[in-house]
């Protein structure tokens, strides 16, 4: 049971040997180190168990309610596997660096605000839901006397062992291992099912980088396809795109209500970030601010969108019952991007004169945008195969499969969201 730890480490670990959760996709995780267990009581880890992995994707796929948390679970779950294949291999890695670099991975989503990606920029302006984590594993460190001072630096990439980092984020990380598994798994797509266990056995190190060895070659080219499956068929489905933009309009339109004096149901943490235009030194310096911050999730939004269903404003309460209701955006999609900003002005033109709103207003109503994804980038922590005689090569160079445009080069297409109104 504890093969992954050292006997020093095993005499630490009995107060808490017997914590397991169970998961759906990966079976039995455990807890290896105490601290684990620590962060995974704290409330800024247990609200990611009330944000969606996949913001608003469950309209498109019923399945898809998993949670932040239950990622993240298995994402260190997985980080554990690595470490214990590469100790296998003759690489040594110290108890206190496996378990900083298991909290780094536990704790990487951390700085998520409600649905996920949807609403990031709009609470907090210009701060990423990365930079938020590494705020929020400041502050923990803090509470923890130092506790986390390795696990940031692994996060950071300042550690100078740099696969460490690549564990938590590169191109063939624990992080995309397991939303691959886990959103195939609850979407039902099973295109995007990959073979992470026989990814991780294939892990090795390499002058400090991450490496794959060759046998692994053909599980890497499924991995990769899979994610482009995965990114078409549900990341960027184009309904799940209409009601991720309906979410950040009725947010904006709320937000404009209430700094004009408008009264908005909400909870007292959502009133704050609809009131006021929070930035990045606010969330930073004013502790009111970030413990805020670290109480909303979907619950708000979701109760919030119910009341403004039935909102006096036009434009805030068509988008709101939009959602509630599932009455989304209608999509049209081009590769010439023109052509829809011409339909979207006249549709805008339609809506002002027919609802009597303002341009602004009316802008609500519609979106023109450009998704795209690029599956392998060349050149950004380059997948590296590497061969019994010691050689390495880079992915590119010995996969036919990934040396084509549709792998290495964006794909992209334009689309336009628009309210479809009822006629008269």
């Amino acid at each position: 049971m504890f093969s992954f730890m050292t006997e020093k480490t095993k005499e630490k670990m009995k107060r808490t040997t017997g914590k397991i959760i169970n998961d759906p996709v990966l079976g039995f995780i455990s807890l290896p180190f105490p601290i684990l267990y620590d962060l995974l009581q704290h409330p800024w880890l247990l609200r990611l168990a009330r944000i969606r992995q996949l913001g608003l994707s469950m309209l498109v796929y019923p399945g898809n309610t998993h949670s932040r948390l239950l990622h993240s679970l298995g994402a260190m779950h997985l980080t554990r596997k690595a470490i214990e294949t590469l100790r296998g291999k003759g690489i040594r890695i110290e108890d206190e660096e496996a378990e900083a670099t298991l909290c780094a991975v536990l704790l990487h989503d951390i700085g998520h605000g409600p649905f996920s990606h949807a609403l990031e920029g709009l609470l907090v302006k210009d701060m990423s839901h990365e930079e938020i984590t590494l705020l929020l594993m400041r502050k923990l460190n803090e509470e923890m006397n130092g506790a986390l001072e390795l696990a940031i630096k692994i996060f950071r990439d300042a550690y100078p062992r740099h696969f460490l980092h690549q564990l938590i984020s590169s191109q063939l990380d624990m992080d995309r291992l397991d939303y691959l598994v886990r959103d195939s798994f609850f979407s039902g797509v099973r295109e995007g099912g990959i073979g992470a266990e026989r990814l991780i056995d294939m892990l090795n190190v390499h002058d400090d980088r991450l490496v794959v060895d060759a046998k692994g070659l053909y599980s890497v080219e499924n991995f990769l396809i899979a994610r482009r499956l995965m990114y078409w068929q549900v990341y960027l489905h184009k309904t799940d795109v209409a009601a991720e933009t309906m979410l950040r309009h009725v947010t904006r339109r709320a937000q404009a209500l209430a700094r004009s004096g408008a009264e908005l149901f909400g909870s007292p943490h959502l009133q704050r970030f609809l009131k006021q235009e929070i930035s990045r030194d606010q969330i930073e310096n004013d502790k009111d601010v970030l413990a805020d911050f670290c109480l909303i999730d979907d619950n708000d939004v979701i109760s919030a969108l119910k009341v403004w269903n039935a909102h006096e404003d036009f434009t805030l309460r068509t988008l709101a019952s939009g959602i509630v209701d599932r009455r989304l955006f209608k999509v049209k999609v081009s590769t010439e991007r023109e052509i829809l900003e011409a339909e979207e002005e006249a549709m805008q033109n339609e809506y002002k004169e027919r609802f009597r709103l303002t341009t602004d207003e009316a802008r609500l109503l519609t979106h023109c945008g450009k998704v795209s994804s690029r599956t392998y980038k060349v050149g950004e922590e380059n997948i590296l195969i590497y061969d019994k005689s010691g050689n390495i090569t880079e992915l590119s160079s010995m996969s036919d499969i990934v040396n084509t445009n549709m792998l290495k080069h964006d794909t992209a297409k334009y689309y336009l969201c628009y309210y479809k109104a009822k006629k008269a």
